[in-house]
């Protein structure tokens, strides 16, 4: 795109070029992530199309998936970006990650820990802290509901099976699977992971609630303990 209209008003390119309107005749697809950016900021800066700032947004965060991590703050501070636009910046890209979330609803079969994958990766990926969540199973596996334990830094300290267990035993669960993100993208399972996973079982097997699986999700893969043997003596327990 030519610098001279990147500075234009998108009002004043030829309507068939328009951003908008070439969604509306030819479908997003056919658009670039800097002509979507300007569909949602709507208008630029002084000199320079939405177009163009989307292109500045990009530049600065090293394309969707930096604009993804980053903050409301790190978004205001790009010429031409403020609180309102920020939002709808940021409303989009949270309804992208949901649409692309498989369905987890109450009554859902679990399979193995790839459909759990499936659902949380979109949502979790991009995050730049530690989110702990179990998924409370009935007798056969089927989901009973889902919380969130904890959010911040993993530590035993945090994470304790009293608050995990509490919810299971209050909702009457026969089974639970455990599942958090890295936010470096390295799924790999740390000490501390290992280690609290272990007070985990333990604490389940005393209450009679058995841990299926813990699932660490990184940036396009995880690791399951039960797909790697690590829960009961080398077996999987899924099934």
């Amino acid at each position: 795109m030519g610098s001279n209209r990147a500075r234009r008003s998108i009002t004043q390119w030829p309507v068939a070029e328009r951003p908008r309107e070439r969604l509306l005749a030819q479908g997003a697809e056919v658009l670039t992530d800097a002509q979507l950016l300007a569909i949602l900021l709507r208008v630029g800066r002084q000199r320079f199309s939405a177009v163009q700032v989307g292109m500045d947004i990009l530049q600065q965060f090293g394309g969707i998936r930096g604009l993804a991590h980053c903050g409301v703050d790190e978004l205001c501070a790009i010429p031409g970006i403020g609180g309102a636009k920020a939002a709808q910046l940021k409303a989009a890209l949270e309804l992208g990650k949901r649409a692309l979330a498989s369905p987890l609803s109450k009554g859902m079969k679990i399979a193995s820990s790839r459909d759990l994958f499936e659902h949380y990766h979109p949502t979790l990926r991009d995050l730049r802290h530690e989110i702990f969540k179990v998924i409370l199973l009935d007798a056969k596996h089927t989901i009973v509901r889902e919380a969130t334990v904890s959010e911040g830094s993993l530590t035993l300290s945090i994470v304790h099976p009293r608050e995990v267990f509490t919810m299971a035993v209050k909702e009457s669960a026969a089974a639970v699977i455990f599942l958090h993100n890295h936010p470096s993208g390295d799924p790999t399972p740390s000490q501390e992971d290992r280690v609290l996973t272990a007070r985990l079982v333990s604490a389940g097997e005393v209450l009679g609630i058995r841990v299926l699986d813990h699932i660490v999700i990184g940036d396009g893969r995880y690791v399951s303990f039960a797909d790697q043997g690590w829960l009961s003596e080398g077996e999987r327990v899924w099934t």
